[in-house]
């Protein structure tokens, strides 16, 4: 039996990346559903197109995506992705959420409250959340230069 599996192929590491990354999206999307259910449920309106599948499935899969390219880009290109890591990640989920309090701000779409705003502020928290872990699993740093 170990010589059968000694013979067969190894996986290749590009298909374990992308499979590992579309359920990252996957898990992602289905986090945040359950986010804007519970939302709907605690009284945001269902006018608020943000906290509609049709808005934020696209976002959360275009967001890990991006972030996985941009975190491979850094995990090779810089002498400490680590530590870049470090910084970049809470930069970028906080920067993120400005367009959401925005919106709260301006009451810019139907249905907007403060409820509707804290449900996408959380959503981006929840990728985030989901997408770091899988990242480090799926594109390991060099530990050699953290």
């Amino acid at each position: 039996m170990s010589e059968q599996l000694a013979t067969q192929p190894a996986r290749p590491r590009g298909l374990v990346v992308t499979g590992g990354l579309i359920g990252t999206a996957a898990v992602a999307a289905v986090l945040n559903a359950i986010v804007a259910t519970a939302a709907h449920a605690l009284g945001a309106s269902h006018d608020f197109q943000p906290l509609q599948p049709s808005a934020y499935v696209p976002f959360t899969v275009f967001g890990v995506l991006a972030a996985a390219a941009a975190w491979a880009i850094i995990r090779a290109r810089s002498t400490r992705p680590a530590r870049v890591l470090r910084v970049l990640v809470p930069a970028v989920v906080l920067v993120s959420l400005v367009p959401d309090i925005m919106v709260g701000a301006t009451a810019g779409q139907p249905g907007t409250s403060w409820g509707a705003v804290v449900a996408l502020v959380v959503m981006h928290l929840v990728v985030a959340a989901v997408a770091v872990p899988a990242y480090q699993r799926l594109l390991p740093l060099p530990t050699a230069q953290n």
